[in-house]
């Protein structure tokens, strides 16, 4: 998933796929320990979506508490 792609998804589209990829990303880990996956970078890179998203998160809130200051304080 591209920053991109991240920046057109509303926060809430964002909470539900930060929930989607953890959930993915707990199978990939079980699957690899159980057994190993033909592919295991899928884990890196769900694990750097996972921080990608959980950063934009992040941002947004930070951005939405600045808003909320700055409209108290010109009251």
């Amino acid at each position: 998933m591209k920053n991109s792609e991240i920046l057109e998804l509303t926060t809430e589209e964002v909470i539900a796929r930060i929930n989607e990829e953890k959930a993915n990303l707990t199978k990939l880990k079980f699957a690899h320990t159980v057994s190993a996956i033909e592919n295991p970078t899928r884990i890196t890179k769900v694990r750097k979506d996972v921080a990608r998203l959980n950063t934009e998160l992040t941002k947004r809130k930070a951005e939405a508490r600045a808003s909320a200051a700055t409209e108290s304080a010109s009251e």
